[in-house]
């Protein structure tokens, strides 16, 4: 089974939550890690299982991703596994009543990333992940990346069970 893990970063966090799930799904399955600006929409959707990730700004994913998104034709993704994950802020970090309530309405970006995968074809397997960082640039709390390999370590079983 091929994954294929797409991600988007400005910090680093974002890049450090794809690197750690690589690293987990490496270890049993053939899997491939590219920033976004690194891979094209045939590739992407050569994947068996994809995992997209990006952080959250302004409620949503970056313009890089939404671009990607975009690009997968309508059921080019049919029967494929798919899953989204995004880097965040935690709403107890957000000191301003009127943002916190923003964010709650608005949401983060794996919700939506999620949703465009589905759209394409995609079958969504589990929750989408949310992993947090401290402050606007981070870096990550303290393990987060540990959250993030028990995700994908999930998320595989998933996929491997369905096979």
């Amino acid at each position: 089974m091929k994954t294929i893990i797409v991600f988007d970063s400005f910090f680093g966090n974002t890049r450090e939550i794809s690197v750690a799930i690589y690293k987990a799904l490496s270890q049993t399955n053939q899997a491939d890690i590219h920033s976004v600006n690194q891979i094209n929409t045939e590739e992407a959707t050569s994947a068996d299982f994809l995992i997209v990730g990006s952080p959250t700004r302004g409620f949503r994913p970056t313009p890089s991703i939404v671009r990607l998104l975009k690009s997968i034709p309508k059921n080019a993704l049919h029967g494929k596994h798919v899953a989204a994950f995004d880097t965040r802020i935690k709403l107890s970090d957000i000191n301003s009543k009127a943002l916190r309530f923003m964010v709650k309405k608005g949401g983060y970006a794996a919700k939506p990333i999620l949703a465009q995968l589905v759209k394409r074809g995609g079958i969504q397997l589990g929750k989408p992940g949310g992993f947090y960082v401290k402050g606007e640039e981070g870096p990550l709390y303290e393990g987060e990346t540990d959250r993030a390999i028990k995700w994908a370590k999930q998320l595989f079983m998933k996929v491997s069970a369905g096979k």
